[in-house]
Order: C-alpha cells, then structure tokens, then sequence
C-alpha cells in the first residue's frame, strides 16, 4: 500500500519509521523545511540589485533596497538570510515593514540589543524608532545575518530576532530583537543602511508548517 502521508509524530523515532520516509509519494511539505522566495519586484536607491534565478538578491552599494511582494499568507513565519559588506565602518542595515511598494515609517519599532566582543558585553535598547535592524555589514570582512521574522504578513504586530557574526576575523556577537507595533499584514520589506552603502546578498526562506 502506498504511503501518502507521514504524521509528524512518527519523525521522533526516525529508525522505525524509515521505511515510510522512504516512500516516494510522501508530500515534503507534511515533513516541514524552508522554500526559497522570490520578490515580485525590487527598488533600489544606489549603484544596482538584481533578482537571481533562484529568488536570491544581490545589490551593489545600495543605499536603499525594497524587496516587494516577499511576504504572503502562505507562510506565517521567515527566515532571512544575509552577508553584506559596508563602505566604511561596521553598521546596522534597518528595516521598515512596507505594504503595496509603501513602507510603514511611523514611530513603531522597539529593539533590544546585545554585542559581545572579546570579553565586553554591551546592551542597548531603542523605542519609537521610525525603522530598526535586520541585518549587519562591516568594512572589514563579510558580516553574516540570520533573521526569523514572526507574522509579516498577518494582521498583528510583527517581531523580528536577528543573529550576527559581525567582523570575522574577531568574532564578535550581536543579537537583538525588534517588535512593530502596528497591526497590520505586510507584503514586503525596506533596507537602509545606518552609514554608508552596503554590498551584498539576501535570501528569505517561507518557513513550512512553523
């Protein structure tokens, strides 16, 4: 009998039932991932950005970027994935949720910080902020960023926890949560760089059944 389907139950004893995950009609989706995304369009304030073939946007001294039509009500829930490199100085790349090209500028953003370089933790924390960071970039060497972005595009306040590795060769540590106030479903995303252009590549993932 062919399997059709694979309760989640069954992945917490992966050796019995790997028989059944072997069935080439399991539908992946019952079994959770990511899905790579593709903007329907993108703006740029800058040198260039262009859409990859496999969703994935590079940009090239970009003061401002927009990716349009990212976020659905397919998925509630998004990974961001990111390494950019900045003209000058280590510096937050902001983000502003955007609706039809627009994006929500009010005084709505909260973030909490944390840096960890060397043996020095530093904290900061900003309200009413008119934008607040998703990812990182330094001068000096690739700055890596993974973000889960919580509830884009359903009509309720959105949250965002960003994980950096900032200046590779020193291994710094910044983490930070952000939360948005307003209550509405959001179809895309602005990045502004905090100090200079910034160079780099951005994927978003449509986190599966999470």
């Amino acid at each position: 009998m062919a399997v059709l389907s694979v309760s989640r139950s069954t992945l917490a004893f992966p050796a019995k039932y790997n028989s059944l995950l072997q069935a080439s009609d399991v539908t992946p989706e019952i079994l959770g991932g990511m899905v790579l995304l593709t903007p329907t369009s993108i703006d740029v304030v800058g040198t260039s950005a262009t859409i990859g073939a496999n969703g994935s946007v590079e940009f090239t001294a970009i003061t401002e970027l927009s990716l349009n039509g990212i976020f659905s009500s397919e998925y509630d829930n998004y990974m961001l994935v990111s390494w950019a490199v900045a003209g000058t100085g280590d510096q937050a790349v902001l983000a502003r949720m955007r609706l039809s090209e627009v994006p929500e500028s009010g005084s709505n953003y909260t973030l909490q910080q944390l840096a960890a370089q060397n043996t020095v933790v530093n904290g900061v924390r900003l309200t009413s902020q008119t934008a607040a960071s998703m990812f990182r970039a330094s001068a000096t060497q690739r700055t890596g960023s993974t973000t889960f972005i919580y509830g884009p595009a359903l009509a309720q306040p959105t949250a965002w926890r960003q994980v950096t590795a900032e200046g590779l060769s020193s291994a710094g540590i910044i983490e930070a949560a952000v939360t948005h106030s307003v209550a509405t479903a959001y179809d895309g995303v602005t990045f502004i760089p905090t100090a200079s252009s910034v160079s780099g590549l951005v994927s978003v993932y449509g986190l599966v059944g999470a």
